[in-house]
């Protein structure tokens, strides 16, 4: 069977087309030049250089007379300077001389120090960091018996509730209660229950100069024939039977009527157990009569 000539035209003009120059130009490598590699052994591209951390002062906070603070440019050892903020409301810094401070956030500081380098044509685009080393303007003072007392600097109005969340609340033995003294020498309780409720009326804003104080709660201690005696915190209006029942109740001996409370200089024997149970009284439970 003869094979028909249009086949054969067709086949020579495929072996043509794979054998021309330009395709060879494309699959092989030019003279002294490395294969090709394939499309899987393409190196990865770089990993994105990791972002900057932004600095650990609180970038809100609003700079203020005695506050000392610490600017550094990046890459720039010869520029770096701890300074307080004067009276006048400047800080002394390398190049810049006496530069204004006062009134503005970290965030704010930090890029008007940057602007004024790069204008000045002391540095190209630096990166300047401000940290806050010393709080001294705007802070509350938070001490007594909570997770950590110390000074909490404040970057906006907080309530008095937001504050205590910030120190770890009051500790396990505090009063039912806190003290905030204002910076006019003004003291109030405010009551940790009333804080917890969420209602704002309740709950008032701090200002820069505050004090906070959580106390310790009051103490009455019991011993003799209850199952748990020492010394326990005293909640408000606490009865002698909510006392006994606080250390856990009677042991097999003991006896209600056989009850005798220290009270200061004086010994009472309470016939009724709704008496009081005031700050520092000792109980002292007796045993039964058989």
């Amino acid at each position: 069977m003869r094979t028909p000539k249009y086949l054969i035209v067709i086949v020579g003009l495929m072996f043509c087309c794979l054998t021309s120059p330009s395709a060879q130009a494309q699959s092989a490598p030019r003279p002294g030049q490395a294969p090709l590699p394939q499309q899987s052994q393409m190196p990865a591209a770089p990993a994105a250089a990791p972002a900057m951390q932004p600095a650990a002062a609180d970038l809100g906070y609003i700079l203020g007379a005695e506050d000392v603070i610490q600017v550094d440019v990046l890459g720039q050892k010869d520029f770096s300077a701890r300074s307080k903020v004067g009276a006048d409301g400047k800080i002394q810094l390398p190049l810049l001389g006496s530069f204004p401070a006062a009134n503005r956030s970290v965030l704010q500081l930090r890029e008007d120090i940057a602007q004024a380098l790069q204008s000045g044509g002391f540095f190209n685009k630096p990166i300047v960091d401000v940290v806050v080393a010393s709080y001294a303007s705007r802070y509350v003072t938070v001490l007594g018996a909570v997770g950590t007392p110390g000074l909490i600097p404040v970057d906006r109005p907080y309530r008095l509730s937001e504050i205590l969340a910030r120190v770890g609340g009051v500790k396990e033995g505090g009063a039912d209660h806190v003290v905030l003294r204002t910076k006019d020498d003004v003291a109030r309780n405010y009551a940790i229950r009333d804080l917890a409720t969420g209602d704002i009326n309740l709950d008032p804003y701090v200002q820069p100069g505050d004090k906070i104080f959580a106390p310790t709660a009051d103490m009455f201690y019991i011993k003799g024939q209850v199952k748990g005696p020492g010394g326990y915190g005293l909640i408000p209006h606490m009865t002698l039977l909510m006392a006994i029942a606080r250390a856990g109740g009677l042991t097999e001996l003991g006896s209600d009527s056989h009850i005798k409370i220290m009270r200061k200089n004086t010994t009472l024997s309470p016939k009724d157990l709704n008496i009081e149970v005031l700050p520092d009284d000792v109980i002292d439970v007796g045993e039964g009569w058989f």
